[in-house]
């Protein structure tokens, strides 16, 4: 199926006018290639090279133009000829080109079933402790809001009565927004969500809607509508509570539906933030097919892979400081590789789309980058369990001028509490929004909305506008436990929203701000001190739970390479 159409843009992004199977005669492009399958490229211009012009002429070379990013120079074109993107780069005005490929994926562990010596133990319906109630909320709170650790960690309850997050914009870069859920429907800005990508059979299955677009409203993974419920789920009488539960919450979505985010999609909704005026853009998602892009590749990467790389890393360069030089304050996950981020181990995932390809990588951290959150101005956040522990998978760093880690913040972990009777319970995890397609799909719902016995082992809630969990008679929501560094970002992003509301100035959403240095600024200075472990190190089981494995923290209780400059905190933020 042909990645047929993107949908109309604005700003710095333009849909270009000729149709994709559009086929013109052949020149100085094609002549050496040899026709092949219909393949996606993304081709950059070079500093002061005009995109448009560059999108001519690889028009009238051959190439189909799908979409033109003069922010960046990003232009995304297909093509049948082999060997293009090696031709395109022999182009003037060419900074690099390479095939349109996997630059993300959703970053969230999901936890492992339990033993059947912990049963008891395993999370069931509402039980999140031992009496199998939830637990009140705090007082103004939504019904789901006792369930919400992770708020209680940040002071999110008590920052409310100071600030909820009005006027301000919250970009969630993702696998899409469920706009009609209930506890998100309030906040959903219709008008300027907007979805970057085209749905791909190969990957994310059947197409749901014409030309494989679906509306900016829709998730048919629940990453997307995952996070937007922890930053921003209405404060309604219904569910839970987000952060920043009167923010308004933008879809600019660059994830498949299969968790995979590619190039194009990523820069464009990118500069979409940067030109429509959202506050914060959320981004839960590491960099693929290479876990980490290397200039010039690694040792052991083929002249190709190498020029895919550099592309991808001059692209999200310029597209992350566009973007934060309009003022768009950019949050995102450290990564779930359990990983000291200054000194990475050999890489053996990579390239992992679509597979079948990788090799050991040799990864050198000067060179290589694990894109977005290693990007230019984005606050990098680590993951932490109830006990405010770093979760096993998080990744941290024991560089600490290196810049790879900003703050920590609540993410889940799934074996925290060891000795415990919440070891290895989906209590440990963190409870947001679900879309109701995908619950149907997973079978953990069934036709008439009641959650099936599969629902109620994995923990799906469902709670409904007459005060009821349970009740088919009135507007309904669902929820799941998730975990991963996904879910701590979205706390900061959060955060992050109710430090531009508090600290802000301008009469309207349109013309409301804050200057994205400052925030960061605040956003750090006011989370929470907290000291590494007792001994600098901490002791984890592996994801096999087969062997330990250590963690080093180094630094100061202000500042060291678990926790950043802290734990995210709401209420000091806004005070």
């Amino acid at each position: 199926m042909r990645r047929s159409r993107m949908v109309a843009l604005t700003g710095a992004v333009a849909l270009a006018t000729s149709a994709l199977g559009a086929t013109t005669t052949a020149t100085a492009l094609t002549t050496a290639g040899t026709t092949t399958a219909r393949t996606d490229y993304a081709v950059l211009a070079a500093e002061g090279t005009d995109a448009r012009a560059l999108a001519t002429r690889l028009e009238q070379a051959g190439a189909t133009v799908t979409s033109v990013n003069t922010a960046v120079g990003l232009v995304t074109v297909s093509s049948t000829q082999s060997g293009f993107a090696a031709r395109a780069r022999s182009l003037p005005g060419v900074s690099g080109a390479a095939v349109n490929g996997v630059v993300g994926r959703a970053t969230t562990t999901a936890p492992a079933a339990p033993d059947p010596v912990e049963k008891e133990h395993a999370f069931d319906k509402s039980r999140a402790n031992g009496s199998g109630a939830v637990p009140a909320p705090p007082p103004g709170g939504d019904p789901l809001d006792g369930l919400l650790w992770g708020m209680d960690m940040i002071d999110a309850p008590e920052a409310h009565a100071v600030e909820t997050g009005r006027k301000v914009r919250v970009g969630i870069l993702d696998t899409g927004v469920d706009g009609t859920h209930p506890d998100l429907a309030p906040n959903f800005d219709n008008a300027l969500s907007r979805n970057f990508t085209t749905d791909i059979p190969a990957i994310d299955g059947p197409c749901e809607y014409a030309d494989c677009v679906d509306p900016a409203n829709v998730d048919d993974d629940g990453h997307g509508t995952h996070v937007a419920g922890t930053i921003a789920a209405a404060l309604n009488g219904v569910g839970l509570s987000g952060v920043a539960p009167d923010a308004d919450i933008v879809n600019i979505r660059g994830g498949q539906d299969s968790g995979y985010f590619f190039l194009s999609p990523v820069v464009n909704a990118l500069t979409y933030a940067g030109d429509e005026g959202i506050d914060v853009v959320n981004m839960s998602f590491y960099v693929d097919p290479w876990l980490y892009n290397c200039q010039g590749g690694a040792p052991e990467d083929t002249p190709e892979q190498a020029a895919e790389q550099d592309l991808i890393i001059t692209a999200m360069t310029r597209a992350l400081r566009y973007a934060s030089e309009k003022g768009v304050t950019l949050v995102g996950a450290l990564g779930n590789n359990h990983e000291d981020m200054a000194d990475p181990r050999t890489d053996t995932s990579s390239p992992d789309y679509p597979g079948g390809t990788e090799h050991p990588r040799t990864i050198d951290n000067a060179t290589c980058f694990d894109l977005p959150v290693e990007g230019p101005d984005v606050v990098g956040v680590s993951a932490l369990g109830p006990s405010e522990r770093k979760a096993d998978y998080s990744n941290y760093t024991t560089d600490l001028a290196s810049g790879e880690i900003e703050v920590s913040a609540p993410g889940g972990w799934y074996r925290d509490g060891l000795g415990t009777s919440s070891y290895r319970t989906n209590g440990n995890l963190i409870l947001s929004t679900a879309p109701l397609n995908v619950l149907l799909a997973t079978g953990e719902v069934d036709k008439n909305g009641n959650v099936t016995k599969a629902g109620r082992t994995n923990g799906v809630l469902k709670s409904c506008s007459n005060g009821k969990f349970n009740e088919n008679t009135a507007t309904c929501g669902y929820y799941q436990w998730l975990q991963g560094t996904s879910m701590a970002s979205p706390h900061a992003a959060g955060v992050a929203a109710l430090v531009v509301a508090a600290h802000g100035s301008g009469t309207s959403a349109a013309d409301f701000g804050l200057p994205s240095a400052q925030t960061r600024s605040i956003l750090m200075a006011t989370a929470r001190d907290h000291a590494c472990p007792d001994g600098g190190s901490q002791s984890y089981l592996d994801v096999g739970r087969t062997a330990e494995f250590t963690a080093t923290c180094v630094g100061t209780t202000s500042f060291n390479g678990f926790y950043g400059d802290g734990i995210v905190n709401a209420l000091r933020a806004v005070s």
